[in-house]
């Protein structure tokens, strides 16, 4: 562990957000039809989903201000931030910008939420991918001299 990052916060939102998407893949049905009539079943996936993609870009705020990376006007400063800096590949950018609009969308119901789009929770992969992302940095000789 290192001085200079959290690890051990960071390691920790990590396991809550795999908890929240494990949890919310756990209880989708088998078609998007079912998912629609879930009612609050629905409306707890949502949350958890919510709730690992707050984990992800509080993540993302630790590492910019443990690494010193500047001071973000927002989340896309703070993503480009990591990219530009080789904390995350340029990969993971589309990828948690998609996971931002969807939380957005959840947390301000723009509109009605799509069910049937939603069900198919395209992007539900890429939370591992930000999870392989964040501990290959972690690993890293950069994470390991931040201290």
């Amino acid at each position: 562990m290192t001085e200079g990052i959290r690890d051990t916060v960071i390691r920790i939102k990590l396991q809550e957000m795999a908890g929240s998407v494990d949890m919310a893949r756990g209880h989708l049905p088998d078609s998007a039809d079912s998912f629609e009539e879930l009612g609050i079943i629905k409306d707890g996936i949502y949350k958890r989903i919510e709730y690992a993609i707050e984990n992800v870009f509080d993540i993302c705020a630790i590492l910019n201000a443990d690494l010193h990376l500047g001071v973000p006007g927002s989340d896309e400063d703070i993503l480009e931030n990591l990219v530009r800096h080789g904390v995350f590949g340029s990969g993971i950018r589309r990828s948690l910008k998609a996971m931002k609009g969807f939380r957005n969308i959840v947390v301000h119901r723009y509109g009605a939420i799509d069910d049937a789009l939603a069900f198919s929770i395209e992007h539900i992969g890429d939370f591992a991918l930000f999870r392989q992302e964040v501990e290959r940095f972690l690993q890293s000789p950069e994470a390991q001299g931040s201290a």
